[in-house]
């Protein structure tokens, strides 16, 4: 039998922690229970890679001290209630969200619960929706935030002093952190783990928990082909599938409308109106995809990747990566190809 420390850390000792550090993670009824466990578990196995005498030590908080039901239906046990939970005891604060996180937003006891422990927090982070519960605390007044790419219109109507960025797996700024979907979590773990051990901990983490090692928080949520609105009408919904179909092609505002039959202003407001978006824009994200599919399976040189998708010179898709996922084609080829080593990655917003 073998220990997890038994494939981490070799010739490099992480720094002598007094004890561990506590993290809170803050549960309620209705949300997805993926939000708690994934954390939990990178805390874990962190944990066990350091040997067990440091590392973390998990708490599970809920409004009142029972259990909470998930929306799946399981139930999981609560340490404390929150108001039991001594803040100044707590490093870090997770709270969870979920599709039913709009029925607790008002709980007057999540959000005194949340605003009192995050105030003597190192830091404080959300899963998933569990941006709602921060921003509804006034915890993400003036700070960049993001959630699943879902709910991020919403999160940025119903509080407007969030900057919220909304094609982000991650975001970190300051003391508080957000992240996307469940699994966006263990990304945001993992940099957190990384934060407060090194970078050889993360990897261990990661390649015990058999996980990228790992997707920046600039990294793009979703697929732009997925997200595509099924409701597009015609003559719009030519030209998108047109695009899509073939990235390459001459998609100049010029030739998408004639295309379509209409005139450019006319086109320009329709995809605004159908997809909130402009057409450059909308051909740029496309071609970025077409390139990371290539960049992430092939071994096909950057030139000619740029070619294929229609970017025209290296510079050029250079510049749209940047914009796109916060990082160029070369760097993201080495994060993200399958095969071959993965190498640790550096995040958005410190």
């Amino acid at each position: 039998m073998y220990v997890l420390a038994d494939i981490g850390v070799t010739g490099q000792d992480p720094p002598v922690e007094p004890s561990k550090r506590q993290v809170v993670l803050v549960a309620f009824d209705g949300m997805q229970l993926l939000n708690l466990v994934g954390p939990a578990e990178m805390l874990d196995a962190a944990t066990q890679v350091l040997g067990g005498e440091r590392g973390y030590r998990v708490t599970i908080a809920t409004p009142d001290g029972a259990p909470v039901r998930g929306s799946a239906g399981m139930r999981i046990a609560a340490d404390k209630s929150l108001g039991h939970v001594r803040p100044r005891t707590v490093d870090t604060l997770i709270v969870g969200g979920g599709m039913r996180v709009g029925e607790v937003v008002g709980d007057q006891r999540l959000t005194s619960g949340l605003q009192r422990i995050s105030a003597g927090a190192r830091r404080t982070c959300s899963v998933c929706t569990g941006a709602f519960l921060l921003a509804g605390a006034g915890l993400l007044d003036g700070k960049a935030a993001t959630t699943h790419w879902a709910f991020c219109a919403e999160l940025a109507r119903r509080y407007p002093r969030v900057d919220v960025e909304p094609d982000r797996i991650f975001v970190r700024d300051g003391a508080t952190a957000t992240s996307a979907g469940s699994t966006a979590a263990m990304d945001l773990t993992l940099a957190l783990i990384e934060d407060d051990h090194g970078p050889a901990v993360a990897r261990a983490v990661a390649r015990w928990t058999v996980m990228f090692l790992q997707r920046p928080g600039g990294q793009s949520q979703f697929s732009e082909r997925l997200a595509l609105p099924a409701a597009t009408a015609a003559p719009l919904r030519h030209v998108l599938d047109a695009v899509v179909a073939e990235p390459a092609a001459d998609h100049r505002l010029a030739q998408l409308a004639k295309r379509a039959a209409v005139s450019e202003r006319h086109l320009r407001r329709l995809f605004a109106d159908q997809t909130a978006t402009t057409p450059a824009r909308f051909v740029e994200r496309i071609r970025v995809e077409a390139a990371r599919d290539q960049l992430e399976s092939t071994t096909t040189p950057i030139e000619t990747v740029a070619t294929t998708c229609g970017f025209g010179s290296p510079e050029t898709m250079r510049r749209a990566f940047l914009r796109v996922l916060g990082v160029g084609p070369s760097d993201y080829r080495a994060r993200f190809r399958t095969t071959g080593p993965r190498e640790p990655l550096s995040r958005t917003r410190a």
